[in-house]
């Protein structure tokens, strides 16, 4: 989860569609190649995922100025490596500073 929220920072598509379970993973990936300008990764819950399962959630909150992508993220485990099976974005919203202004 974590090295792809990396490569979608850097534009990095080829690692996207490796990590992506083929029957899901659309036809062509709208990546920035110059890369998104997400500023912190906030995991918000995993559920299994563990070293000994072949299936995982993660719910994470993708933060970039003006405001939080949230997503709740299905993964398995395939040859040996996870790959990203598909998502649900739960919620966008404004994010506010330390000061509680949006």
């Amino acid at each position: 989860m974590r090295s792809r929220y990396t490569a979608f920072v850097v534009g990095d598509a080829a690692y996207l569609a490796r990590t992506w379970a083929p029957e899901t993973r659309p036809a062509t990936l709208d990546v920035n190649p110059e890369g998104e300008p997400f500023t912190r990764l906030e995991i918000v819950e995993t559920v299994a995922g563990g070293p000994f399962t072949n299936e995982g959630v993660v719910e994470f909150a993708a933060h970039y100025p003006g405001g939080v992508q949230r997503e709740r993220s299905r993964f398995e485990r395939r040859d040996g490596h996870w790959v990203y099976v598909d998502g649900a974005t739960t919620s966008r919203f404004p994010s506010r500073d330390d000061s509680g202004v949006i």
